[in-house]
Parts: structure tokens; C-alpha cells; sequence
């Protein structure tokens, strides 16, 4: 039998009522997706792609520590992006997140989401 546990970091944006930041379950961890947030504030954070991303990726990297792993360790990145104008933007933010080898595979996916800010 498989054993699923939350994992929920105070440093993070907190999760809806909906749905969990990360479940671990048989070792692996499962995120939720992750938005340029400032948790302090509950607001998007100022500037351009690269803010954006890199602030999702500072979420990310802290639901990750709650869980008891890292970015360091992700297998699989999946990136939604409004448009792949912001494409060069949200690479000079990744490549500063993820600096050893092996990389995690990636899948982009863009003019999915629409929000003003993503």
C-alpha cells in the first residue's frame, strides 16, 4: 500500500483549501504549480518574466524543502507561459536555479494561461 503525506512550507504561498502545495507518496514528490507570489505579501511580484519566474521558482524550491528534497533533485519541470515573447526571460531565471548536470527534463507550454501577471 502506497503512503501519501502533505508537505506545506510557511514559506511558500499557502495553499487553497483545494488542493495541497506537494504530496509525497512512495518517495516521490508531487507538486502543486507555482506563480511569481511574494507569500508575505499574496501579491504578484514586480518586474518583468525573470522576477516572475524567478519567484515561482523560489516557491517551488521551498514547498520542495518542506518535503525534505530541492529543485537540485526534480526530475520533470513543466512551465506554462502566456506568451514566448517571455520565452529568453524566463530561461536567464532558470539557468540561476538549476546549475548542475543532469538538468530536469522540461515541457513549456504557452498561450494557455491569460492571467495579467503570468
Amino acid at each position: 500500500m502506497s503512503s501519501r503525506t502533505a508537505a506545506l512550507s510557511p514559506n511558500a504561498p499557502a495553499p487553497s483549501a483545494l488542493m495541497s502545495q506537494a504530496i509525497i507518496c512512495n518517495g516521490m514528490v508531487y507538486c502543486s504549480g507555482a506563480l511569481g507570489i511574494d507569500h508575505a505579501t499574496g501579491t504578484f511580484v514586480e518586474g518583468d518574466a525573470a522576477a516572475r519566474a524567478t519567484q515561482a521558482l523560489r516557491n517551488l524550491d521551498a514547498v520542495l524543502v518542506a518535503a525534505g528534497t530541492s529543485l537540485n533533485k526534480a526530475v520533470k519541470i513543466t512551465i506554462f507561459l502566456s506568451s514566448m515573447d517571455h520565452y529568453p526571460k524566463l530561461n536567464e531565471a532558470y539557468a540561476n536555479f538549476f546549475t548542475e548536470d543532469p538538468k530536469p527534463v522540461r515541457i513549456h507550454k504557452y498561450d494557455f494561461i491569460t492571467l495579467e501577471h503570468c
